[in-house]
């Protein structure tokens, strides 16, 4: 387990990343408060789970976020791959149903590249793409006294290692922190002081 910092986070730009698990929507809204300016969040208009924005509001400014439902996922693919390539967002976040071909994850891999943007593409687990620079698989942490502890994990990384981190967010400083295992956090019975 590593402690300090993330590396490869915020995502690293002009690439397409993916996030899988049950944390995967921590993960991205981490993402949108790790960048500057307006972020495009994707998903089909099928899903029947709303995502509201002024429940992340403790880690981003519901004004930033500008949510488009698809009509289905070819639908959000183009609509992504156009913000991608435009350069207009610095962030677009992708909620995929279906695993995305290679041929799909490069064009976005592409269009990220053009526009100097960084696309994160919520994936259901097991539906990982080639094209992917990073992969992480991101889940929460069942603490009676930390209720925002998430484990994050690279699973795929073109560029670097693996790794596994615990994180919570801080909403004073409005930033992730890496959290040391509970026997090694200060305090801890037996752990160092």
């Amino acid at each position: 387990m590593s402690t300090g910092t993330i590396p490869h986070f915020p995502l690293r730009r002009k690439r397409a990343h993916e996030v899988c698990g049950p944390g995967a929507r921590f993960f991205a809204i981490a993402q949108c408060a790790s960048v500057e300016g307006t972020v495009l969040w994707v998903r089909e208009s099928w899903q029947h789970d709303v995502l509201n924005p002024t429940g992340f509001s403790a880690m981003i400014d519901p004004d930033r976020l500008i949510l488009a439902n698809a009509a289905d996922q070819a639908d959000g693919l183009a609509i992504s791959e156009e913000a991608l390539r435009s350069g207009a967002v610095p962030l677009v976040v992708i909620e995929l149903s279906r695993p995305l071909s290679f041929t799909a994850g490069r064009r976005l891999q592409l269009a990220a590249k053009t526009g100097k943007s960084t696309a994160l593409i919520l994936i259901p687990e097991g539906m990982g793409n080639n094209a992917a620079e990073t992969r992480w698989r991101c889940a929460p942490i069942f603490d009676a006294a930390d209720s925002t502890l998430q484990r994050w994990e690279i699973i795929k990384n073109k560029s670097g290692t693996f790794g596994v981190w615990n994180v919570r967010w801080n909403a004073q400083t409005r930033r992730l922190i890496v959290v040391p295992p509970v026997g090694e956090r200060p305090g801890a019975q037996g752990a160092p002081g």
